[in-house]
This record gives structure tokens, C-alpha cells and sequence, in this order.
């Protein structure tokens, strides 16, 4: 069981990189363009919809995710209305952000000390609305297809977990349970308004799903070891974490899911996971 899903997140892996190194060398081979862009979203929330167990799938729309063109980082589940399904929306200032943090820690295996110096950067930032890009971008050495490999993989692999934390506030009544508290005008993080129960049992599912579709959480780790370094966090981590979680044991969950996933003890596939079953 392990040796196949561990052949299976290879395949599914390489099929990743080779689309991104795709789109990355027809987009502009002299403007540096980031590979993990909005298609790429798309296609990461129609694979987690599909990998769903179908009575997770009700309610919820095949073509999970809506973008939006905001500049600030927003993903927040919504709400269908009017025979409309429900789906995530998410600003490309959100996958402009986990796009510059990946890379970040690209960067890190040829500079140690780069990535602690961009989330120091991020945490001192004055503006949340719009976080700085990593320093020194024009570097041609943070642009090899080593470093540009790394940096795909770990954001294809962020991507999947937020975007999969989100779907699973529909399909575990979240979103219905907390209607009355988040208003319909903006987009708004629903972390702050769960349950802790809520949020452990948001991470499970949405690990397992990420994992379904062979994609890994290192990049999961990564993100929320980035938030865990910040003595004042900015408002965009509050769509990614509640305030108060304890990102260390969260980290070592995901360690623990992904375990059990590959020794075929737990899947999104089957009946819906019991915190602590």
C-alpha cells in the first residue's frame, strides 16, 4: 500500500512539474513568471473536488474554486446562492504571496538565512494589503530550474492545503454553523469563528485530500512555520490559521496524517475521519 501511493505521489508530482515547467517557459522566458499561477489553482481545486468522497461532494461545485483579481491575499470558502454551488474564492494577491514564500525557501538551500529574512520582512511590513517580494529577485541564481523546482513544488503543495482547509468548511457544515457571524459584503476568514475541534478536524480531511491527489505537505509546513516566526502576525494569516493554534503540534499532525495515509491507515476516500480515530 505504501509503495504505491508513494509511486502514485511521484507520477502525479512529475505530471505537476512538467505542467508548471510548461507554462513557465511559454508564458516569458525573460520576465521571470512564476509557473504555480491561476490555472494551476484551478486545476489543484478540481482535482481535490474529485478525489472527495462523493457525499462530500454535495453542495459543492466541480469547479471548486473562483479567482478573483484582488491584490490583497484573501481565500475564504463561499457560500452558493440562487442555484449556485458553493465553491473557494481566492485573490491572486493570495497566490502572488504563497508564490514569493515558496520561492523564499527555494532560495534558502543555496543562501541559508534568505528565508528567515523574508518572513522577517513580511512581519514588518506596513502594509498587509500588499507583501513585499523577496529581496534581489533579478538573481539569476534564484532562477535555475533547480531552485525553480523546489519553489513549484513546495507552492503547488501550499496551494492544495489551503485551498483543501476551505472546501472542508462546506462539506463539515462550518460555513452553515457560523452563517450568522460572517457578514456577505467581504471576503473573511472563517479560522477565528471555528470551534478548536472545528479546525483540528478541518486540517485532518483537508491533509487527507491533498494527499489523494499526491500532493505532500511539506509546503503545508513550510507556510505555517513562516506564520509561527512572526511575533505580530498580519491580517492575511488569519485566512490560513486561527490566532491562537499551536503551529509546532499542528506541523507534527500533518506529519502524523501523512504517516497514516501512506501505511493505508486513514483516506479521504472512505468515511469521514474522527479526530483522534
Amino acid at each position: 500500500m505504501m509503495k504505491r501511493h508513494a509511486i502514485y505521489q511521484q507520477l502525479l508530482a512529475l505530471a505537476w512539474f512538467a505542467l508548471a515547467t510548461a507554462t513557465f517557459a511559454a508564458t516569458n522566458n525573460a520576465a521571470h513568471v512564476y509557473p504555480s499561477g491561476g490555472q494551476i489553482v484551478i486545476s489543484i481545486g478540481n482535482d481535490l473536488y474529485a478525489t472527495l468522497d462523493p457525499k462530500f461532494q454535495r453542495g459543492l461545485n466541480p469547479h471548486a474554486i473562483a479567482m478573483n483579481q484582488g491584490d490583497t491575499p484573501m481565500i475564504a470558502p463561499v457560500q452558493g446562492s440562487k442555484g449556485y454551488l458553493c465553491q473557494v474564492s481566492v485573490s491572486k494577491g493570495f497566490i502572488d504571496l504563497l508564490n514569493h514564500i515558496a520561492h523564499a525557501k527555494a532560495i534558502d538551500q543555496i543562501q541559508p538565512g534568505y528565508f528567515a529574512q523574508y518572513v522577517a520582512d513580511l512581519a514588518q511590513a506596513k502594509s498587509a494589503d500588499n507583501p513585499p517580494a523577496p529581496a534581489n529577485l533579478d538573481d539569476p541564481r534564484y532562477w535555475t530550474d533547480a531552485v525553480m523546482n523546489d519553489q513549484a513544488s513546495l507552492c503547488n503543495q501550499m496551494i492544495s492545503m489551503t485551498l483543501a482547509m476551505n472546501l472542508s468548511h462546506h462539506y463539515l457544515d462550518h460555513c452553515s454553523r457560523h452563517a450568522a457571524q460572517i457578514s456577505d459584503a467581504k471576503l473573511q476568514p472563517i479560522n477565528d469563528r471555528l470551534e478548536y475541534g472545528e479546525w483540528e478536524e478541518s486540517v485532518k480531511c483537508a491533509t487527507l485530500n491533498s494527499l489523494e491527489c499526491a500532493l505532500a505537505t511539506q509546503g503545508a509546513k513550510t507556510l505555517f512555520d513562516c506564520i509561527d516566526q512572526m511575533p505580530n502576525r498580519p491580517a492575511w494569516a488569519a485566512y490560513i490559521v486561527p490566532q491562537g493554534v499551536n503551529i509546532k503540534k499542528l506541523n507534527h499532525e500533518l506529519w502524523r496524517y501523512e504517516y497514516d495515509f501512506f501505511h493505508g491507515a486513514a483516506s479521504a476516500r472512505r468515511d469521514r475521519p474522527v479526530w483522534g480515530g
